[in-house]
C-alpha cells in the first residue's frame, strides 16, 4: 500500500514514524496529514537507500537541488560529484534533469548512492529518444511517454513531475494572451508542440488514470507540473497559468481518491506583491496540497544572481505557507551550474526556508536562532560554527583575518557584547 492508503487506514508506516522524528512531531500528527493529503513523504518502495522527509503543511519548508547534464556538458562522474555536494550542503531532495547520453545510467546512479528523495521529469528523457528513434520530439507517442514514466518508477525514483495541466483549453488561453515570454517550461513545450503537431489533447491529463496506476504501484508522488509558469514578471498571475491551476486542483482530487500522494508546482517569476497572493489561490483551488515553487524570482534582471532573487521570493513564499523551495543557482539563465553554483543555491534556498518557518512559527525553528545568538553573545565561535547553516564557509571566513582577542576582526578590541559583558558585569555563560 502507499502512505496515502496506509494513512487513511490509521496505520503509521515505519517512513511516518521516521518524518515525524525528525520533524520534533506526533507521528499521529504525521498520519493524518498524509490522510488529509496536506503532508507528502516521496518514498518509492524501490528506493532502498532513502531516508525520507515529509514535505507539507506544519512541517519545516524542504529545499530540492536541481542537477543533470545537458548536451553541451556533464556525463555520470559529473552529476554524482553534484550529488555529493547536495547532500553535503544539506537539500532535502534532488531533481535529475539529464537531457544527454546515458540518462537511465545517471539517473540509476544517482538513485542507489542517494540517501534524499530522487525526482524527475520522464517526459525530456521520452522527448529524447523521440528525437533519436524518430527524428523530432513531437513523434513521440504515449505509449512511449508512459512506458518511460514506469521506467522511471521502476528504478525507484521518488517523485516525478508530470506537465497534466498544459491542455487544449490552457493552452488556447496563452495563444490568446500573448505573453512576453510564453512557455519557458521544457516539459511544458514538450507537450505543447505535441499537441499542436499531433491535434491531439495531451496524454497525461486524457489518460491521467494510466498515470495514476503507475505511482500506485511504486508509491511514487506526482508532482503536478506548471508547464505555463510566468517566466518573466510581465507574465506572472496571467490567465493561462490560472487556468492550469485549476485544472491541477482537479487532478489532485482524483490522485488522492485514487491513493496516489501528490503535490503542486507553481511559479516561476512573481513580483513581490503577487507572491503571497499566488500560494493563498493555489492552497485554495488545490485543498491544501504541498506547493512546491521554483524561487519565486522576483525581478528578471539579476542573471548571474537569482540564487539572491529566488531567495527573496523564497522567504516570502515559504512564510505564505509555501512547502518545499525549489533552488535557484546563480547561473540560472546563463549556464549549466557547476557544484559552486549548486552549494551556493542550496543555501541560498535553505536561508529563504528557515527565514520562513521562523515566521510560520515551525517548531523549533526559533530555537535554532536563539541558540546562535546566545553563541554570539558568549563569543563562543565553535559552537557558532556548529550551528551554522554552512560550518565550513563560517569557520573560513572567521579566520580570514588574524584577530588577537576573542571577538572577531570586524570590531577587534572594540567589540560591543564584550565590553558590555565586561561594563555591566554580565558573566559569560555556555549555551
Amino acid at each position: 500500500m502507499t502512505q496515502l492508503e496506509l494513512a487513511k487506514k490509521g496505520i503509521i508506516s515505519p517512513q511516518m514514524e521516521t518524518v515525524a522524528e525528525s520533524e520534533g512531531l506526533d507521528a499521529e500528527f504525521i498520519r493524518s496529514g498524509v490522510s488529509d493529503g496536506t503532508i507528502v513523504i516521496p518514498a518509492n518502495i524501490k528506493h532502498t537507500s532513502l531516508i525520507p522527509c515529509g514535505i507539507g503543511k506544519g512541517l519545516k519548508t524542504k529545499v530540492n537541488a536541481n542537477i543533470g547534464n545537458s548536451s553541451d556538458y556533464g556525463n555520470v562522474e559529473t552529476e554524482l560529484a553534484k550529488l555529493a555536494v547536495v547532500i553535503e550542503t544539506g537539500a532535502d531532495a534532488v531533481m535529475d534533469l539529464s537531457t544527454s547520453g546515458n540518462v537511465n545510467e545517471i539517473r540509476r546512479s544517482i538513485v542507489s548512492k542517494s540517501t534524499i528523495a530522487i525526482g524527475t521529469v520522464p517526459v525530456y528523457q521520452a522527448g529524447l529518444e523521440a528525437a533519436k528513434k524518430h527524428g523530432a520530439i513531437v513523434n513521440m507517442t504515449a505509449n512511449e511517454l508512459f512506458d518511460t514514466i514506469e521506467e522511471h518508477a521502476r528504478d525507484g525514483v521518488d517523485f516525478v513531475t508530470v506537465h497534466c495541466g498544459v491542455t487544449t483549453e490552457s493552452v488556447e488561453r496563452l495563444q490568446k494572451q500573448k505573453r512576453v515570454t510564453d512557455i519557458v517550461s521544457r516539459g511544458g513545450a514538450f507537450m505543447m508542440g505535441w499537441m499542436i503537431h499531433n491535434a491531439k489533447e495531451n496524454p497525461l491529463y486524457e489518460q491521467f488514470d494510466r498515470l495514476l496506476e503507475i505511482a500506485l504501484k511504486y508509491d511514487v508522488t506526482l508532482s503536478l507540473g506548471d508547464g505555463m509558469r510566468p517566466g518573466s514578471l510581465c507574465d506572472a498571475t496571467d490567465r493561462a497559468q490560472v487556468q492550469e491551476l485549476i485544472i491541477l486542483g482537479e487532478l489532485v482530487k482524483r490522485s488522492r481518491d485514487a491513493g496516489v500522494q501528490v503535490m503542486v508546482e507553481g511559479p516561476g517569476h512573481l513580483p513581490l506583491n503577487q507572491i503571497e497572493a499566488n500560494v493563498r489561490l493555489q492552497k485554495s483551488i488545490c485543498n491544501e496540497a504541498p506547493f512546491y515553487v521554483l524561487g519565486p524570482l522576483v525581478t528578471d534582471v539579476a542573471a548571474g544572481y537569482d540564487h539572491i532573487t529566488g531567495a527573496i521570493g523564497g522567504a516570502i513564499a515559504a512564510a505564505a505557507g509555501t512547502d518545499f523551495l525549489c533552488y535557484v543557482t546563480p547561473s540560472e539563465h546563463l549556464s549549466l551550474p557547476d557544484m559552486e553554483d549548486v552549494r551556493q543555491g542550496i543555501i541560498a534556498s535553505r536561508i529563504a526556508a528557515h527565514a520562513g518557518d521562523i515566521s510560520k512559527g515551525v517548531k523549533g525553528a526559533m530555537d535554532w536562532d536563539r541558540k546562535m545568538s546566545l553563541a554570539r553573545k558568549n563569543l563562543d565561535w565553535e559552537e557558532q560554527a556548529r550551528l551554522s547553516l554552512d560550518p565550513k564557509h563560517h569557520r573560513e571566513v572567521h579566520a580570514k583575518h588574524t584577530t588577537f582577542g576573542e571577538a572577531c576582526s570586524m570590531c577587534g578590541d572594540f567589540c560591543a557584547m564584550e565590553l558590555t559583558a565586561k561594563y555591566l558585569g554580565i558573566p559569560v555563560k555556555k549555551c
